[in-house]
């Protein structure tokens, strides 16, 4: 047997059921997962890099920012296409890694607070002065992208971090921790992965999930095959498992929007607005965004 090692920061649930997937599919093809935080996972590699070299075949990353980081690195092969990749939205892919789910961005806030947060603005509103959580960008890779839209959008930038954090905002670690501390009224409202608010909310927690002014931040989570895999072919196959149709419909069976417009997703309410951010134009910035914002909330 041939074994790949896959480093991701995709949800257990959803790693462990595409894993289980592709190996039924490949008997003879194991797949050895680290699972961490965007920030742990970002770690590993800056080790593994420093010594032997990263042990990983795939990359799985939960946003582009990190993996634009990872590829400016050389860590990513060039120079081949998975099938299935014609799928993905030009907007969802570079020449070296490809877009497997999107996951949104959005609000939630506890039941019976008021007034109820409709535009991300609202949470700098004094109403909710010292009852925001926002989660930490150097830990969570969504957070990161999240940061990046504002920085570049106009009437927020990051002078909205500075607005947050004067009205008393709270940093935690995660957006799952959020869902957490407003279902145990430790905070009010905050930003957070709408997949963990929803699934929180249907699990009966007192939380409700907002999809605010002027939209939902819809971040793609890539994966990539690495330069220096020595189970290239493997990898390879990972990757087009992914993004088959099937791995797609394992993905959205976890609760996950796919990336491919032909497999069903979770619905979204037809009232909800979702924006993009230039990825392209985010993607030499993140070291830069990162500094400016632990200089407002970790100085």
């Amino acid at each position: 047997d041939r074994t790949i090692r896959l480093y991701t920061s995709v949800s257990e649930e959803t790693v462990t059921a595409v894993v289980s997937a592709f190996e039924t599919d490949n008997p003879g093809v194991r797949v050895q997962v680290f699972r961490a935080p965007t920030g742990d996972l970002n770690a590993r590699i800056a080790s593994e890099q420093r010594s032997d070299g990263v042990q990983a075949d795939v990359i799985w990353a939960s946003d582009p920012l990190s993996m634009q980081a990872w590829d400016g690195q050389g860590l990513l092969l060039h120079g081949w296409t998975p099938d299935g990749a014609s799928e993905v939205a030009d907007s969802f892919k570079t020449d070296s890694f490809w877009g497997t789910r999107l996951l949104y961005m959005v609000i939630v806030h506890r039941k019976g607070v008021g007034p109820i947060p409709s535009s991300w603005r609202d949470l700098a509103a004094p109403e909710y002065r010292d009852l925001v959580e926002i989660p930490d960008p150097g830990f969570a890779g969504s957070a990161l992208a999240m940061l990046g839209y504002l920085a570049d959008e106009p009437g927020y930038g990051i002078d909205f971090y500075r607005d947050l954090k004067a009205n008393g905002a709270r940093q935690v670690a995660s957006p799952d921790d959020i869902v957490t501390d407003v279902a145990e009224g430790r905070a009010d409202a905050g930003i957070t992965l709408e997949f963990s608010g929803r699934t929180a909310a249907e699990a009966g927690s007192p939380v409700e999930v907002v999809w605010p002014e002027p939209g939902a931040v819809s971040i793609y989570s890539p994966i990539g095959v690495t330069a220096s895999s020595s189970e290239e072919d493997a990898a390879k196959s990972f990757v087009e498992s992914v993004l088959s149709v099937h791995g797609q419909e394992v993905i959205a069976s976890t609760g996950w929007a796919p990336v491919r417009s032909d497999v069903e997703a979770p619905p979204i309410p037809p009232d909800a607005k979702i924006v993009n951010p230039d990825w392209a134009k985010l993607f030499s910035r993140q070291s830069q965004l990162l500094e400016e914002y632990r200089s407002i909330f970790e100085a």
